[in-house]
């Protein structure tokens, strides 16, 4: 099979395009042909040899939507022919950039015939983290007031959908240019990072997403009311943000997604509902992975890239 591989680590022209040995499922794992595989900014971490693993040769992606081709010993919740996606477990269960991947069976779901695999495959780790974050972390309720950071992003566009469809009220940062995408989302309010300090116009809310840190989660500390939840993506707080927060009544966690079951079958609920809708910044074919990743490193992007796998139908 195809797949894209980096014998190294550095910039984009490590990727490689390569033939490798088709994998084979194993106990409680499924076979599943890629149709599509979204390109998130951990991957071009783990090119440079910046996060969790060490392994080459290597191929990246964690995102996959796809049909089943096979299934291994004691799967019971697909079949050969099911279109699924999902997540692969992170960090070390990575692979999706290529023409088939295995994985956990219960790391999938079944894909909402409401959306297409490209829709399908932008969708599992950016929104499992907004997920975990929102739902699980925080418990965030109807009612209740949510700031959600880079909400024009590949996890904050979907957090305010996820938020928004919890009953929540939705605040999101953006540039100017990205406002009219976020409201459309279903945000309250929007701010405009580049010239309003939120930490000014913002008080009394009960979570926080922050998916920046630095200064940005020392500040929005200052927002939350007694009792709320700031959840930080990057890097845990230091002794100096945990003491403000105890000072203040409020929680400071690091998320770090995990595959689930669960938590990809309310994802495709929402997206079957029309609740959930991934914005797509660009499609590349599997082939042309480097563009993917020179493009998502502008961090100008708004909302998700993919990768597309052409190939015969499954059984094929």
């Amino acid at each position: 099979m195809r797949a894209i591989s980096q014998d190294t680590y550095g910039t984009t022209e490590v990727l490689q395009e390569v033939v490798v040995p088709r994998p084979v499922p194993g106990p409680s794992q499924i076979l599943v042909a890629v149709r599509a595989a979204g390109v998130n900014p951990t991957d071009w971490k783990h090119r440079t040899g910046g996060l969790f693993l060490d392994r080459l040769p290597l191929v990246l992606g964690w995102d996959v939507s796809g049909v089943v081709e096979a299934v291994g010993y004691g799967v019971t919740v697909f079949k050969p022919g099911d279109e699924v996606f999902g997540m692969l477990p992170y960090p070390y269960g990575v692979g999706s950039h290529a023409e088939y991947v295995t994985g956990p069976a219960r790391a999938f779901a079944h894909k909402p015939a409401e959306i297409d695999h490209v829709q399908a495959g932008a969708l599992p780790l950016a929104a499992l983290t907004a997920y975990q974050a929102i739902v699980d972390t925080a418990q965030v309720g109807p009612g209740q007031r949510v700031l959600i950071h880079a909400a024009a992003g590949g996890v904050g566009h979907l957090a305010v959908q996820i938020a928004k469809a919890r009953g929540a009220y939705v605040i999101g940062t953006a540039s100017a240019p990205k406002h009219e995408l976020v409201r459309s989302l279903g945000a309250d309010e929007v701010i405009d990072y580049r010239t309003t300090d939120f930490a000014e116009v913002v008080q009394d809310v009960d979570m926080v997403l922050d998916p920046m840190s630095g200064d940005i989660r020392s500040r929005s500390l200052d927002v939350l009311r007694p009792g709320g939840t700031l959840v930080s993506l990057l890097a845990p707080a230091d002794p100096d943000e945990q003491a403000k927060a105890a000072a203040r009544g409020v929680r400071v966690e690091t998320l770090l997604v995990e595959a689930d079951h669960a938590g990809m079958n309310a994802i495709a609920s929402l997206a079957a509902s029309g609740a959930l809708r991934p914005h797509i910044e660009a499609v590349f074919p599997l082939a042309e992975a480097s563009k993917a990743h020179t493009l998502g490193e502008t961090d100008r992007t708004t909302g998700k890239i993919v990768l597309t796998v052409t190939g015969p139908p499954a059984g094929a």
